[in-house]
């Protein structure tokens, strides 16, 4: 078993995700990790160095190989009720919302709309809605001041979301893919978490983590707005070659176990073994 994107780690036992991810991790046998951190995370889990490479971000491949083929703003945005505001001089900003922390208690979304709205006050927010998210405000009686306050769109496909995050002033997320992408992109973004399993974001690239608070949304926006936010630097390997090092390394690996099993018959015979495998 191989595991791409191993060692992410939000150490937050109460998201499914990253109990999926520690188990997913004990059980390969090649763990590819997304950023040099990520390895201390394994063996402190117990997991042998031997059995993990440092390869880069298998999505950014793909974000750098798609952003040419994506459509403008403009077109993704055609009809939509108030998206005009997106072209003025203020510019937008893009929000995603789906995390159960942030949309399943009533309380929490309610005091993050409000926050949220605030926001865009003095920015556009680009809404794209997630099913789960949908549900949560139908239930809460909270759709029709989304739809008021906010550019609401249903969910979108990826080359079009890319296009708008790329082009944005700011992102609000609490999506942990969207983190790595606006990093990859210089996009400053604000997670609406307590955690992150990529830490890197934060540490390297253009990545805030405020939560839930409103005082902290409110400050961190504002001063991304006012200075262009953190500037930070694209992480190392993250250069649209991870495929290919991942292939390479399986190569090399399934080579290095043949002649191992070539290894251990010719010393059943009394032959030399050729090539001792590092795993």
């Amino acid at each position: 078993m191989i595991h791409v994107e191993a060692g992410l780690r939000s150490f937050d036992r109460a998201m499914p995700e990253e109990i999926n991810r520690m188990l997913t991790d004990q059980l390969s046998d090649l763990l590819f990790t997304t950023e040099k951190h990520a390895e201390k995370n394994l063996v402190r889990e117990g997991i042998d160095r031997g059995r993990v490479r440092f390869v880069g971000n298998v999505m950014i491949d793909t974000l750098l190989y798609h952003r040419a083929h994506c459509p403008r703003p403009g077109d993704v945005l055609a009809g939509v009720p108030g998206a005009e505001r997106c072209f003025e001089p203020a510019g937008f900003g893009v929000l995603t919302l789906h995390r159960p922390s942030n949309v399943d208690e009533a309380g929490t979304l309610a005091r993050l709309v409000e926050t949220l709205s605030q926001v865009a006050e003095s920015v556009p927010l680009v809404f794209p809605v997630h099913p789960r998210t949908r549900s949560r405000l139908v239930e809460t009686g909270l759709l029709s001041e989304v739809e008021r306050r906010f550019i609401v769109l249903p969910p979108l496909p990826y080359l079009d979301l890319l296009a708008l995050v790329a082009s944005a002033r700011i992102v609000l997320t609490d999506s942990g893919g969207i983190q790595e992408e606006t990093t990859a992109l210089g996009v400053p973004c604000l997670t609406l978490r307590e955690n992150t399993e990529r830490p890197v974001t934060v540490a390297e690239g253009t990545n805030t983590v405020v939560g839930a608070d409103p005082a902290k949304i409110l400050a961190c926006a504002r001063d991304v707005l006012a200075t262009g936010g953190k500037r930070g630097r694209v992480p190392d390997l993250w250069d649209g070659q991870a495929a290919l090092r991942i292939r390479d390394e399986i190569l090399a690996w399934f080579a290095q176990r043949r002649r191992g099993v070539t290894g251990r018959d010719a010393e059943r015979s009394g032959c030399a073994v050729v090539g001792e495998s590092r795993w």
